[in-house]
């Protein structure tokens, strides 16, 4: 399994993973979301922590709730303890 070190870059991994399920580009994503295409992509990358205000745009413009990503991410991260 991935190494994640730390919550933003489980909460990166699990946006990727949703944001690939969705076939969205970084672009498209960030469109809908309404933000910049670069902050996905740092987001992704771990080179930018999203914020809360970020965080929810994105789970809203992938149709899902903002806690569902937080959970899926957390999950990443315990698992990546193992």
């Amino acid at each position: 399994s991935v190494r994640v070190p730390d919550m933003a870059s489980a909460f990166g991994a699990v946006l990727k993973r949703h944001r690939l399920k969705k076939k969205f580009s970084q672009e498209a994503l960030a469109e809908v979301a309404d933000i910049h295409p670069t902050h996905v992509s740092l987001i992704e990358r771990c080179e930018r922590n999203a914020s809360l205000n970020v965080a929810k745009s994105l789970a809203k413009a992938l149709d899902m709730p903002l806690a569902d990503l937080i959970r899926e991410a957390e999950e990443l991260q315990n698992s990546s303890r193992r």
